[in-house]
């Protein structure tokens, strides 16, 4: 490419690809209900199927997709906590959900591989270079995006999902896992077991334990089963299914060839069919006492049940000896009237405490914040 030309053509595709965020969508945030103290704004508006959410440097946060193939910075340069723009820094990637900063590398999981950006602080905005570190995963799409976190170990951590509603695929035991590897990729390795589909994890910031969301089976009623919250105190368990459902009840499907008690419980049984996905414990400053080190749930939102549920945050609060003693909601009003206006995917916790909540339905990033009155 003759130099003027290659000049003309990264100009226009820093047109496209950086651009101011746009003007707010008329969304009805006055109808969220919170605690009291509690307020919530618009972080950024017209990120696209924002989902996964990760913290990099100097506040930009990195957001994966699923169904737009892109990976996005949301950067507030005056840091006024509201972005300024929205940089789009990779499309056309196959559901790029999961998303991980770490020694100044984005980490991007698609369903069968994981990328590294290096420098990506320094070349975000410049069509940043890609290094494949792992291609080890199924390329099953089914259940096949990706969440994906380094652990305290300084492991990557990341997920696969049953190819099915519910099935047994022991031809290849990495199905329904959460596995782990080395920053280079190298050292893939299963970690857990009997895990429908996880979008959501973290660890407990004092024992240092995983805890993940999973997502109940479907075509069983309304009512039934549960979506699982389930804490991992060590590697190699096995957290039933597709045998058991919810609190050690036999799956009509699969449930005769092994009695549950072979198998985890999980720490809290979670709203039927409310498609929890991204959590985090809480380990802010800003919100009161009694939300330290709990846990923040994304419940995206039933798809099939015959009345929706979910659409909201919840929380789970954890006692001294890290065991789930309570469920309750900690935010509500996506789904009014009967009709959604916004589907929470996953929770990130910023310096300041405050609490951003990503949105694939209306294509929104929120921010939470308290202030005692």
């Amino acid at each position: 490419m003759r130099p003027f030309k290659k000049i003309i053509f990264l100009v226009l595709a820093g047109m496209f690809f950086s651009m101011p965020v746009a003007a707010e969508k008329e969304l009805p945030i006055q109808l969220i209900k919170l605690p009291p103290g509690f307020k919530i704004d618009i972080y950024a508006s017209n990120v696209l199927n924002a989902r996964e959410m990760t913290l990099g440097p100097d506040g930009i946060i990195f957001v994966g997709t699923h169904a737009a193939g892109n990976v996005y910075a949301v950067v507030d340069n005056d840091k006024d906590q509201k972005a300024d723009e929205v940089v789009t820094i990779i499309q056309g990637l196959r559901s790029p959900n999961g998303v991980a900063y770490r020694d100044g590398a984005l980490y991007v999981a698609e369903i069968n591989r994981v990328l590294r950006f290096d420098n990506i602080a320094r070349t975000f905005r410049k069509f940043p270079r890609r290094t494949v570190i792992n291609s080890q995963f199924a390329d099953e799409g089914h259940h096949g995006w990706k969440f994906i976190a380094f652990g305290p170990d300084g492991l990557l951590y990341a997920p696969v999902g049953m190819p099915c509603n519910v099935c047994e695929r022991e031809d290849d035991l990495r199905f329904g896992s959460i596995m782990r590897m080395n920053p280079d990729g190298t050292n893939l390795k299963l970690f857990a077991r009997g895990i429908r589909n996880t979008v959501g994890f973290d660890w407990h910031p004092e024992t240092r334990e995983l805890w993940f969301t999973d997502n109940g089976r479907d075509w069983l009623g309304d009512n039934f089963p549960p979506d699982e919250l389930n804490r991992v105190p060590k590697g190699g368990l096995h957290f039933g299914f597709p045998y058991c459902n919810g609190d050690q009840i036999p799956d009509p499907e699969f449930g005769q060839k092994y009695a549950c008690k072979n198998f985890v419980a999980p720490a809290m049984t979670l709203g039927p069919h409310v498609a929890s996905l991204g959590m985090r414990f809480y380990t802010g400053s800003m919100f009161p006492q009694e939300y330290r080190n709990h846990i923040f749930i994304a419940e995206h939102g039933s798809w099939n049940s015959s009345k929706p549920v979910g659409y909201r945050l919840t929380n789970v609060f954890v006692d001294k000896n890290g065991k789930a003693v309570k469920y309750a909601t900690f935010a509500e009003g996506w789904l009014y009237g009967g009709k959604v206006w916004g589907r929470p995917v996953d929770v990130l916790v910023m310096p300041d405490g405050a609490l951003l909540v990503s949105d694939d339905f209306s294509d929104t990033i929120y921010r939470i914040s308290y202030s005692p009155k």
